[in-house]
């Protein structure tokens, strides 16, 4: 399992956390593909910049789509465009692919809905891996739960990437759940006054 796998079923997982809205962790998402390319080296970053490098066979098609997708020409695209662009529904490719390998099930009670639809993890050994994961609290997979909402004691050393590029990656992927919180707070703001207006005095 990739590390946006590993994310993605702990935020289905049921249990005492809260819940993740489906923009906030298609960001997420996104950032964790990244960082598997850099771990593989297929990527690197220069400053806030992704530079694709050799792209090695990957044995997960929303990783291969990842690295299909990367721009390949200088002055090449920044982490933040990335995360937007390549997170577009995101979270639902995710559901669909580990549904259709049978990772999810449908649970009328889970936490992460989409539509009517609610999921949780199959009892499966990758969805045992992630538990180990995320209850050694493994440094990348904790602070990008913590950058969604989820609950759970923060890393050790939240600076402490053994790769700089990683910890810019997860900066930025804060950055922009901040930003779409931010949009989010200001559309209910314009709703609610559209809403006085019809309502008048």
């Amino acid at each position: 399992m990739t590390t946006a796998k590993d994310l993605f079923t702990i935020a289905t997982d049921p249990g005492p956390k809260n819940a993740v809205g489906q923009g906030d962790l298609s960001l997420a998402l996104a950032g964790a593909e990244l960082i598997d390319l850099i771990g593989a080296e297929a990527v690197s970053a220069d400053g806030d910049r992704i530079v694709p490098g050799v792209v090695p066979a990957q044995d997960d098609q929303l990783m291969d789509e990842a690295a299909a997708a990367l721009i390949r020409q200088a002055p090449y695209e920044r982490i933040e465009d990335w995360l937007w662009r390549r997170g577009r529904d995101l979270s639902a490719a995710y559901q669909s692919a580990l549904e259709e390998a049978g990772e999810l099930t449908p649970k009328r009670g889970g936490r992460l809905s989409f539509g009517s639809q609610r999921v949780e993890p199959a009892d499966t050994p990758a969805r045992r891996r992630a538990a180990d994961r995320w209850e050694r609290r493994e440094p990348v997979l904790a602070a990008l739960a913590l950058v969604v909402g989820i609950d759970g004691e923060h890393p050790d050393d939240e600076t402490g990437f053994d790769d700089e590029a990683v910890t810019t990656v997860v900066a930025i992927v804060h950055d922009a759940v901040m930003e779409l919180e931010a949009v989010r707070q200001r559309r209910s703001i314009e709703n609610a006054a559209f809403a006085n207006i019809w309502r008048g005095p």
